[in-house]
């Protein structure tokens, strides 16, 4: 459980599956630098357990929108709702936009909650993240090490 000063972060996606690892590779470093975490490899609903355990919570996860490789993506996911072709990719169809909007109908989001999309390149399972990918998850462990 987050401590109260800093914000819990969850990194969503499959570290077996190339870029999808990147939630993962990001919490990874950030519990390693003494922050708060998980890494989250499961179906979406079950992140809606987490809304109500900690008051500032990140998310992070692989996108595939069409952006470039490595192209970071910030919500605010109390004052708007996810674009809900987003975060797809996933082994799952309930995924975690559609964890957000679940919880959101339900009143069960956290005062705060933001979360990091970073576009993936490769998805092939087996793989480590592309040097792009990596790069930019490295720059978003950085800014949240901050945090």
């Amino acid at each position: 459980m987050s401590d109260g000063t800093r914000p819990f972060a969850v990194g969503i996606g499959n570290a077996m599956r190339g870029d999808d690892g990147v939630g993962p590779y990001v919490v990874e470093a950030l519990l390693a630098l003494g922050h708060d975490g998980l890494v989250h490899a499961g179906d979406g609903a079950r992140l809606i357990d987490l809304f109500g355990l900690h008051a500032d919570l990140i998310l992070i996860d692989a996108t595939r929108s069409g952006a470039a490789p490595g192209t970071l993506a910030e919500y605010d996911a109390i004052a708007n709702p996810l674009p809900a072709d987003f975060f797809h990719y996933s082994t799952h169809r309930f995924g975690l936009a559609e964890a957000v909007e679940t919880a959101r109908a339900l009143d069960m989001l956290p005062a705060r909650l933001r979360v990091f999309g970073i576009e993936g390149e490769n998805f092939e399972a087996g793989t480590d993240l592309s040097p792009v990918v990596h790069a930019a998850a490295d720059r978003l462990v950085s800014r949240l090490a901050g945090a």
